[in-house]
């Protein structure tokens, strides 16, 4: 079993949703992309994700758009 702090949080789909501010369909053709961390089974019916891996794709979607916004800019100069 892989050592993993005792402080993690998990989060549920509608959180996942209302945080992202995507919908579902969109969460789901991201997860099978690839592009958004997968969910972990919590029960033989329920998943969640981990928050700290939520906010890591969150804070990375921002990075992103900072980064063309700013070369969109340098590009009009």
């Amino acid at each position: 079993m892989a050592n993993t702090p005792h402080n993690v949080s998990l989060v549920r789909r509608p959180e996942v949703l209302r945080r992202c501010a995507i919908s579902n369909s969109t969460l789901h053709r991201l997860i099978n992309a690839g592009d958004f961390p997968a969910p972990i089974q919590i029960s033989p019916r329920a998943v969640a994700w981990v928050a700290s891996e939520i906010d890591r794709w969150i804070d990375q979607r921002i990075e992103d758009s900072h980064r063309v916004t700013s070369s969109e800019r340098e590009e009009g100069e």
